[in-house]
């Protein structure tokens, strides 16, 4: 759990500066804003994705880390991850105006609703390769 936090953290913390020209606050904000919405985003990410692991973690009654079906409970954690930042996007660019997206977001149309491709890609992504990294085994040292 520890080893996917971590790569967790990392990913998400690239993607978050990565996508910032696809949010208004990249011309809009000081750097210390910006700063400021990067830790809090990354935290925020770590914080979802440590809970859609233990939400997938429980919903198949995982056994210890070594017998865990490794597929089974990343499919199960994006696909929370997934749900919950299409949520959440929606309730920030439409319901709250938390934040905006800038011209250059890609967008996804659903109705009336638009939601940027970044974040729902990070969440397709990111855990996944998490997860991947964290379930490798390390290589043992020869002596």
């Amino acid at each position: 759990m520890v080893r996917y936090l971590t790569c967790l953290a990392g990913l998400n913390l690239i993607w978050e500066v990565a996508q910032l020209p696809l949010y208004t606050i990249w011309s809009d904000a000081s750097p210390r804003e910006i700063a400021f919405a990067v830790a809090h985003c990354t935290v925020g990410d770590v914080l979802i994705g440590a809970a859609a692991l233990l939400i997938a973690l429980v919903t198949v009654r995982a056994p210890a880390p070594e017998r865990w079906n490794w597929l089974v409970i990343g499919v199960i954690a994006t696909i929370i991850g997934v749900a919950y930042t299409a949520w959440s996007e929606w309730t920030n660019t439409t319901i709250r105006l938390s934040w905006r997206y800038s011209n250059l977001m890609p967008l996804m149309i659903i109705g009336k609703v638009a939601l940027g491709l970044s974040p729902l890609a990070q969440w397709l992504i990111v855990p996944p390769l998490s997860l991947y990294l964290a379930a490798r085994r390390r290589p043992t040292r020869s002596r």
